[in-house]
């Protein structure tokens, strides 16, 4: 079995330090959740599901140098990811965009903001719509 080269690790920390059994972890295409002590739980995230990620950092984090980076994403079984009270929260962020823009380009997997419109109009007017894409408009 092939070993997983980590980009990043932390745990999640209790007044800054990690002394918690909640392990994160970001490989280059996947983000991973490991809990317990005696009986581990371990979730993780393919990179491109990722359609969202917000930070959250309140004033008991500021001051300890942590936050939590929640990871939205469309996969079914973890729609929701938390990753709670880890250092350095906003690199933590841009690694996780970063690394998500990286795996959406390698999977050719990029959407436009109007549905298969590039140049054409903005909104459907009926007439003059190409409705199957084949470059002719709806007769």
């Amino acid at each position: 079995m092939e070993s997983i080269d980590y980009l990043w690790k932390d745990r999640k920390r209790r007044l800054g330090l990690p002394l918690s059994f909640t392990r994160y972890a970001l490989s280059e295409d996947r983000l991973f959740c490991e809990t317990g002590f005696l009986n581990l739980k371990s979730d993780e995230v393919l990179l491109y599901r990722v359609q969202d990620l917000e930070l959250t950092m309140r004033l008991g984090q500021r001051m300890f140098g942590v936050g939590t980076v929640c990871v939205h994403s469309s996969d079914k079984s973890i729609p929701h990811l938390d990753l709670k009270n880890v250092k350095n929260p906003r690199q933590v962020k841009e690694l996780i965009h970063k690394n998500v823009e990286e795996a959406k380009n390698r999977r050719r997997m990029r959407a436009t903001e109007l549905l298969g419109q590039e140049d054409g109009p903005s909104h459907l007017d009926g007439e003059n719509f190409d409705f199957d894409g084949d470059g002719c408009d709806a007769d």
